[in-house]
């Protein structure tokens, strides 16, 4: 059973993010703190409890906009602990997602939280600390990608992106209609969808065949335009992308 720690500094929703971990069946407790230092206090008696202790976090859910410290602050601070807790985000702004698994997060939930999405970043840490069995996923739909929008998932077509930018571990994808962040490495994308008219131009950037407008060489330098959106090619990519470009239909 988990014992979890919630930080919010806006009352009604901490109340609520504490009510739907109370009803999560693998968490045992549930704590809330109002600001950062009030949680620094509470995990410094879990400190002192040790891991087995009466008074040990094993997950703290944490917002990120606060005043004073914020959750980014307080997520660096915790990393010094002899054994940190695990750190799920919850909050509004998706901006901060890169940081956040920089700090080695293990869930990023956008609000409002939805039942089912913060079960699922339960689930990853009742796994991690070794609290729940693993439970079999079926098989992701290999024409559509899940993407969370405002608190609630939509599906995007892999026909519609146009290009993926790495973030950390986290990909960018692009659409005409603008983008969105999904908790995919860009190399998991890479062989995934390689049969699908993928392929990498550079490090940073996967783009569909099918989307790419023009291939302009200058100076040396070559990139491509993918809408209205111009993409540097890097050199090792460059002779493949030609190659794939002169076989395009």
């Amino acid at each position: 059973m988990l014992r979890a720690l919630a930080v919010d500094d806006e009352r009604p929703s901490l109340e609520e993010l504490l009510y739907l971990l109370h009803a999560d069946p693998r968490i045992g407790s549930a704590e809330g703190a109002g600001d950062a230092t009030e949680a620094l206090r509470r995990m410094n008696r879990a400190l002192e409890s040790g891991p087995g202790g009466p008074e040990a976090i094993d997950v703290v859910f944490l917002d990120i906009q606060m005043p004073g410290l914020d959750g980014l602050d307080l997520a660096r601070l915790l990393t010094g602990f002899a054994r940190p807790p695990l750190v799920v985000f919850v909050t509004a702004h998706e901006d901060f997602a890169v940081q956040a698994f920089d700090l080695k997060a293990i869930d990023y939930v956008l609000k409002p939280v939805r039942k089912e999405r913060l079960a699922e970043a339960v689930r990853r840490a009742a796994e991690l600390r070794g609290a729940a069995p693993r439970i079999p996923v079926h098989e992701p739909d290999p024409d559509h990608l899940p993407v969370e929008l405002g608190g609630v998932t939509r599906f995007v077509a892999v026909e519609d992106i146009t290009h993926v930018e790495a973030q950390g571990d986290y990909a960018r994808l692009h659409t005409v209609k603008g983008s969105h962040l999904v908790r995919i490495p860009l190399s998991t994308l890479e062989e995934r969808w390689r049969t699908r008219g993928f392929v990498r131009i550079h490090r940073r950037h996967l783009v569909a065949l099918r989307h790419i407008g023009e291939l302009r060489l200058d100076a040396g330098t070559v990139s491509v335009l993918v809408g209205s959106e111009e993409l540097q090619v890097s050199r090792r990519h460059t002779r493949e992308l030609r190659d794939l470009l002169m076989r395009r239909p």
